[in-house]
């Protein structure tokens, strides 16, 4: 019965997969960075099998290119720059990670992972850092700009009813049982998974600052 509820679900190439981080950076002049860890997540109720294919072969090793994830469990892939040289400086290069059923062949989905080796980690992060502060500051100028008009329209306004019904829905679904709870009065079909919690507790924290801000 399970699998016939799943089965429309499974098409090729349409199943998100779930892989941190999505941007390997190595560094020449560290060496620490020369080996990079991804990490594969399986949110399903049944077991995937995996395998890492990349752009160039040549230039890194990946330990356990292929394998399985339990169902609900992580599994972590190692990646190796092996070959550190200038002339692979700022070059991108790309790792694709496909996903299947373990009783099928066809890729059920995949995720691409861009891969670069940059000269110097101490300058890189100075950039990175004065490029976050940059675009925070845009950020927040655009956002003044742009939310000064809304608050002075609805300064007499409180919370939509649409905000307060989704803010309902993720504290009645924070108060359900979890799933593997067996001493419940509720129907198992209303226990939600710890990933579902989660959700509903970060959207529950954005509708709490939406509100806040009115």
């Amino acid at each position: 019965m399970q699998q016939q509820k799943r089965q429309p679900e499974l098409v090729e190439g349409n199943l998100p997969v779930f892989v941190f981080p999505t941007e390997l950076i190595f560094y020449a002049d560290d060496q620490s960075t020369h080996k990079q860890v991804l990490t594969l997540y399986n949110p399903y109720e049944f077991a995937l099998k995996f395998k890492v294919l990349c752009t160039t072969p040549n230039k890194y090793v990946v330990v356990d290119a292929a394998g399985a994830v339990k169902p609900q469990c992580c599994v972590d892939i190692v990646i190796r720059h092996r070959d550190v040289r200038s002339c692979h400086y700022d070059v991108i290069d790309k790792f694709r990670l496909q996903v299947s059923e373990q009783s099928q062949r066809k890729a059920l989905g995949r995720k691409e992972i861009i891969a670069t080796l940059l000269p110097s980690a101490k300058e890189q992060r100075k950039e990175v850092e004065e490029k976050r502060i940059k675009e925070h500051l845009t950020e927040s100028v655009f956002l003044k700009e742009q939310m000064q008009p809304w608050k002075n329209r609805n300064v007499s306004s409180g919370p939509s009813l649409l905000t307060v019904f989704l803010g309902i829905v993720c504290i009645a679904a924070l108060m359900l049982p979890t799933l593997g709870e067996v001493e419940s009065l509720v129907p198992l079909y209303f226990h939600l998974s710890v990933n579902q919690k989660l959700v509903a507790a970060y959207v529950l924290g954005l509708i709490t600052m939406v509100i806040l801000r009115i």
